[in-house]
């Protein structure tokens, strides 16, 4: 079995963003540091990227949803006369 740093680094850094532990803009800081250190490639890179931007997809769609639920629920209550 062999450990695979490169792996490793992407993988953590996309974990990382999804449960919240570091802010997506400093992954992709921490991504482009690894890759000019030659510690990751390029594609790992753009699959960082693709993982921020799927997140942050996924957050703004939850901050929509919870917002049109809040809207939903504080609405006065029609009344006909």
């Amino acid at each position: 079995m062999s450990f695979d740093l490169s792996e490793f680094l992407t993988e953590g850094l996309i974990s990382s963003v999804n449960n919240g532990l570091i802010p997506s803009d400093l992954a992709t800081v921490y991504a482009g540091n690894y890759l000019v250190k030659s510690l990751i490639t390029q594609a790992q890179v753009t699959q960082v990227s693709d993982a921020i931007t799927a997140y942050k997809a996924a957050q703004k769609a939850a901050d929509q949803a919870r917002q049109q639920e809040v809207n939903r629920t504080s609405a006065p209550e029609a009344t006909s006369k």
